[in-house]
């Protein structure tokens, strides 16, 4: 047994594999067999980069072939193209666009590109859809990866849910940027207050404080939320199995409840775990929709 406890969530140089299959080599105190993954360069290749580009690479397969379709102006068909292409709305339309709202924002812009393409798209949220497509979808292949056997899921790894926040972060800065100016955008996090200037001297500065560090707090909790949920839920399924395990070594002889039982529990939270995978892609990009709509708004 691995003497570490989150082993399987964990992310590894390696792909590892079924007793047997593929080279062996020691992992933590036990043997283990499988892929050894390449150092490029002195850098060092590891499985959940392996797995964030192939989820990155359904992304962009699947909405290529989604947009040609959408580009003819014809209605989509065939169930597959079907089935995304109702999420893509549903994140449009229950999302994005109430979330952010209609405000077309030209009088800022003076009918710049932006404008030009908002007014084009017929509601000016619809330009802030392609990055909450994005990572909604990139979340999400993510997530459903981890329901593979022997692979997992990159999201699982607080390393890579803080550059995922940190895009988004990013993002909404620039784009309140865009709509207020670097200085607007910093005077519009503290909010109008009527009250006397003498006042006004001591409360405008510590409110302001306080807004930038309730931004910053609130796209922190973005990768570490996003981060627990998904490790925990492969740790349950881990612990699950581990019963078993766990019976052999203690030599109860219970192995003929133990076993079922822990199996049941294992698929009853794997299926749970495929519902997580969709939700906790959706409050990812809810979250930052949010967030977002608060910094190209007046506060």
């Amino acid at each position: 047994m691995a003497s570490d406890t989150f082993h399987h969530v964990r992310d590894f140089p390696f792909f590892e594999l079924p007793h047997g299959v593929g080279a062996e080599f020691e992992n933590h105190g036990h043997m283990a067999y499988g892929i050894q993954l390449p150092e490029i360069l002195g850098f060092q290749i590891t499985k959940f980069m392996i797995l964030q580009v192939v989820a990155a690479g359904l992304t962009l397969l699947i909405f290529r072939g989604l947009s040609k379709r959408v580009q003819t102006g014809e209605p989509t068909r065939g169930r597959f193209w079907n089935f995304w292409e109702v999420i893509a709305l549903y994140i449009r339309d229950e999302v994005v666009r109430p979330t952010i709202g209609d405000h077309h924002h030209d009088e800022h812009h003076g009918g710049d590109s932006h404008g030009d393409q908002s007014a084009k798209a017929g509601h000016d949220a619809d330009r802030f859809l392609p990055f909450i497509w994005s990572c909604f979808f990139y979340i999400l292949f993510c997530n459903l990866l981890g329901a593979v056997p022997m692979l997992g899921s990159p999201t699982g790894a607080i390393s890579v849910t803080i550059p995922l926040a940190l895009a988004v972060f990013a993002h909404n800065i620039v784009a309140g940027t865009r709509q207020f100016g670097f200085v607007g955008f910093l005077a519009n996090q503290c909010p109008p207050m009527d009250v006397p200037p003498a006042m006004k001297v001591i409360l405008v500065p510590m409110i302001w404080v306080l807004e930038m560090l309730g931004l910053v707090i609130k796209h922190s909790v973005l990768a570490i939320r996003l981060f627990a949920n998904i490790m925990a839920g492969h740790t349950v399924v881990g612990v699950m199995l581990g019963f078993i395990a766990a019976d052999g070594v203690a030599g109860t002889g219970m192995a003929w409840l133990v076993t079922p039982a822990s199996i049941f529990g294992q698929v009853a939270i794997g299926l749970l775990e495929l519902f997580v995978a969709f939700l906790q892609a959706y409050v990812f990009s809810f979250l930052a929709t949010m967030f977002l709509s608060s910094c190209v708004h007046s506060h």
